[in-house]
């Protein structure tokens, strides 16, 4: 590479890992330029990157997923810490991404430490609707004594009554999707390292979480997984995934 090029030219980061010796995975960096992906190290640590035009990558899907893989090649070899999508340094000079190896080596290094052995699974829990809407007519004597009373008037004067049907529904779904969180959680939680509640969306997602578990229990969290679906398949419905960087529980912020 020219002098004039390399001016031009950044350096994108993916990830640190515990590493000594050169890398290379190939072609698979982000963008459209195939850019090989490489390891920088200083000591016993490398960060894991790929040469990139100087500029900020949009959240797009393609570029988030052209991320990941990186990371998800990286894993199979290597407990990752992964650093925050379009991270790029504003120049092709390695030497940068080496002093920032240097400076904050102590913290990458027990970051690394405290990650090894452990990888982060996701999990997400929806109600199902119409069995859920079922169940809450079953449970709630009173949203179904008042429901079998309307369905007897006209509608046009069981309009207010409707509404406050629907209140109540609405009332008992927050309720019901509280209560199969916390039974979730509860007994999920005592065989994790760490949870990350995430956001939900939508009224009848119930749990969005992320567990980090250490490698030799995954057997016996997927046991409990399997469980709670199966004494709940007809009213819940289970979106288990991993094993995924632990973008929840370490994303570095690096200032380049």
């Amino acid at each position: 590479m020219t002098e004039v090029a390399k001016a031009t030219e950044g350096i994108y980061l993916y990830a640190i890992i515990r590493n000594t010796g050169p890398l290379d995975y190939g072609t698979m960096g982000i963008g459209d330029r195939f850019d090989s992906v490489y390891a920088i190290n200083y000591k016993d640590i490398s960060a894991i990157v790929s040469n990139s035009a100087v500029m900020r990558y949009e959240a797009r899907r393609v570029n988030i997923t052209a991320h990941e893989l990186v990371l998800e090649e990286v894993m199979k070899e290597f407990c990752v810490l992964p650093i925050r999508f379009s991270t790029i340094s504003d120049s092709y000079d390695q030497s940068k991404v080496i002093r920032i190896l240097e400076k904050d080596y102590n913290k990458f290094s027990e970051l690394l430490d405290k990650m090894e052995g452990k990888k982060e699974l996701g999990l997400k829990v929806l109600a199902l609707e119409e069995p859920i809407y079922k169940h809450i007519l079953e449970k709630y004597s009173d949203i179904r004594i008042l429901k079998g009373k309307l369905a007897k008037l006209d509608p046009d004067k069981a309009h207010y009554q409707l509404m406050k049907i629907g209140e109540m529904v609405e009332k008992a779904l927050v309720k019901e999707t509280t209560d199969f969180n916390n039974l979730i959680v509860n007994a999920l939680t005592p065989l994790a390292e760490d949870v990350k509640i995430n956001n939900k969306y939508g009224e009848r997602m119930i749990l969005n979480a992320a567990f980090l578990i250490r490698n030799e229990k995954e057997a016996e969290f997927d046991t409990a997984i399997n469980a709670i679906d199966a004494q709940y398949s007809n009213l819940l419905s289970f979106k288990y995934v991993g094993t995924l960087p632990p973008y929840n529980f370490v994303n570095l912020v690096i200032n380049l």
